[in-house]
């Protein structure tokens, strides 16, 4: 079976997949200081809570934007995989993807796998040009185009930076927990005002900047396909109309779909 893992900046997502069908996943928090024996121990927990055998996974798949996590993750996948193969192990940058998605960059190296992964998986499953905005630490937006072309998109702070930064820069403000959205846009308490300000205020400017990347791309909506994905997309959504389908596990079926394709 495939092992696929999504190591991004504040969690990491591991998942077990069945073709391109994913059968479990994991979440786990990312920390760049563990070791590939610490990794081990920790999938091999979860794994075994599963009731699955590590004998059963013949290939990993990665997708990284932390490189400091690379060697550690490598060695405790051929460690704790006795029937992995280091042929069938790939960490994803850019040359491995290009050939599946043209880059339309100046400097293809910059962007991020996860970024490149996403683009692709979203055109395999909708086959038309499409706008992946991935709600995680950062906030990213994806352009596709028809042809398959990664054309580009949007980097800006995640909800939880902007919750960090608002309530470590101003004394009086409490942390607040925004898994329950708010009620009304009008807060009537300064946790529902905050709450209020954070969702409904991205949800807006998540709408403002897709009308504007739709008219430089001289699309008309029906003609592109809007996907949320990452750990805040379903918060988002009563807030984004635009945005036609929310999934969460896109960045782990493009792994899966990638590694079909490269024959991992």
């Amino acid at each position: 079976m495939l092992f696929v893992i999504d190591i991004g900046n504040t969690h990491t997502v591991a998942g077990l997949c069945d073709n391109e069908v994913v059968v479990k996943k994991w979440r786990i928090k990312t920390d760049s200081l563990m070791t590939a024996d610490e990794l081990a121990i920790s999938y091999h927990n979860l794994l075994t809570i599963a009731q699955i055998d590590c004998n059963a996974i013949t290939s990993v798949t990665v997708s990284s934007v932390v490189p400091r996590l690379n060697s550690p993750y490598y060695n405790c996948c051929l460690n704790l995989f006795p029937n992995l193969k280091k042929e069938h192990y790939c960490n994803l940058g850019w040359r491995d993807l290009a050939p599946l998605i043209d880059i339309k960059l100046d400097n293809p190296e910059e962007v991020g796998a996860d970024r490149l992964v996403n683009g692709i998986a979203a055109f395999h499953y909708y086959k038309s040009a499409a706008i992946v905005i991935d709600l995680g630490t950062a906030i990213t937006f994806d352009c596709i185009s028809s042809q398959c072309e990664y054309l580009g998109g949007l980097i800006l702070p995640g909800l939880q930076i902007a919750l960090q930064a608002l309530t470590e820069k101003a004394a009086k403000l409490p942390q607040v927990d925004i898994a329950t959205p708010p009620s009304q846009v009008i807060g009537t308490s300064t946790v529902s005002a905050i709450k209020s300000g954070v969702v409904h205020g991205y949800g807006s400017m998540i709408e403002g900047l897709l009308g504007k990347i739709i008219k430089e791309l001289a699309y008309e909506k029906t003609e592109v396909t809007i996907v949320a994905t990452g750990g805040m997309s379903t918060i988002l959504k009563p807030c984004t109309p635009s945005v036609q389908i929310v999934e969460k596990d896109l960045t782990l079926k493009g792994l899966a779909v990638i590694s079909k394709n490269l024959g991992k």
